[in-house]
């Protein structure tokens, strides 16, 4: 209760001392929060402020030109790839970003390296999004055979899905409170499909699919999956309208105010929202338990790979099952911008070239 009489006093005083400017007082106010959501209406009302300017996380592009920034005061090897790390830093921040450039800094010099390599980068965004490395962690053979079939069972799907996202690398080194992980390079669609989320869903139960398949039994290890994709599942049926019995209905409230309900539908509307998310979430397990049945003998080499080395990349998997058929959201995204970029460098050249430089003044008229 104090704190919140503290708030509302602060927020008092604050609008008094506004109030108390003239039009001429020359005085300009200046607030920024990241937390825009709790702010008082009083604040936000007409007149208060003259702009207000929201601020998002920065895009694809964006990314890419923070890290040219920061990495212009790092010394680099060729084997550096800005678009890379970008694709690798979805909603990071430019502090965030500015964060993996000191912390590839960092590893690199507790390698006594006089330059920051690729690699660098790599664990330095591992160690930011996974946490440190766990290599005196103890696990069993048969533990580790069962991490290595749970991830080579996501990098598989993942990879025969359209809209799932490109892989990157398949570990099962632990981190944090993972015992191993598939890192993919998130495509950011501003639209979703309906495949595009029947994908996702699908390749995050191929881990639990793989294990049921190729180990004969299932374990704790997919927990965090199995939760992401029940959200997914729920957000399509009760958010998206995507769901066969209840079509183009959404209950999403962006107002949060409820309508005063607890709850927007009936018991037996209730009951059908859980039928639903039940028979999608079945319908994309026997989907991916297909997929990796028809993919077994390169789901086993996969798994070999990645118990004698603990690491796999794209190449490895590449070289495999083949390059994927799809062309990726992203590289068309960047093609795009490197070609408006080429444009303009093009444009300026052509320009330049086009000015007629005066003659030298001789002293005559």
């Amino acid at each position: 209760m104090g704190t919140n009489d503290e708030r509302e006093s602060t927020l008092n005083q604050l609008l008094t001392e506004m109030d108390g400017f003239g039009t001429n007082s020359g005085v300009i106010i200046l607030a920024a929060t990241n937390r825009a959501d709790i702010l008082d209406k009083a604040l936000l009302r007409a007149g208060r402020f003259d702009r207000q300017i929201y601020v998002e996380l920065p895009d694809l592009n964006g990314r890419r030109a923070i890290f040219n920034v920061h990495l212009a005061k790092i010394k680099k090897d060729e084997s550096v790839d800005v678009d890379l790390l970008a694709r690798q830093t979805p909603g990071f921040s430019g502090a965030d970003i500015a964060n993996v450039c000191n912390e590839a800094a960092l590893i690199a010099a507790r390698h006594k390296k006089k330059i920051v390599q690729r690699q660098d980068f790599m664990d330095a965004i591992d160690r930011i999004i996974g946490g440190l490395e766990k290599k005196t962690k103890i696990t069993t053979a048969e533990e580790r055979k069962s991490i290595a079939v749970h991830e080579g069972g996501h990098a598989v799907v993942s990879w025969h899905l359209q809209y799932a996202d490109p892989l990157v690398k398949v570990t099962i080194v632990p981190r944090g409170n993972a015992l191993g992980a598939a890192h993919y390079l998130p495509e950011e669609r501003q639209i979703m499909p309906t495949q595009a989320l029947l994908d996702k869903l699908c390749s995050l139960l191929g881990g639990r699919a793989a294990e049921e398949i190729f180990m004969g039994c299932i374990s704790t290890g997919a927990m965090n999956d199995l939760e992401r994709a029940t959200n997914m599942a729920y957000a399509l049926v009760v958010y998206y309208g995507m769901s066969e019995r209840l079509p183009n209905i959404s209950y999403y409230d962006s107002t949060g105010q409820n309508y005063g309900f607890t709850k927007p539908y009936s018991e037996e509307r209730a009951r059908i929202i859980d039928e639903e998310v039940s028979r999608i979430i079945a319908e994309q397990y026997e989907r991916a338990k297909l997929i990796l049945s028809q993919h077994e003998e390169g789901h086993r080499e996969l798994t070999e790979v990645l118990l004698s080395r603990e690491v796999i990349f794209t190449e490895d998997v590449e070289r495999i099952f083949g390059k994927r058929p799809w062309h990726s959201r992203t590289e068309e995204i960047m093609d795009i911008a490197q070609s408006h970029e080429t444009e303009e460098k093009d444009d300026a050249d052509t320009d330049g070239g086009s000015v007629a430089t005066p003659p030298p003044f001789n002293g005559k008229k």
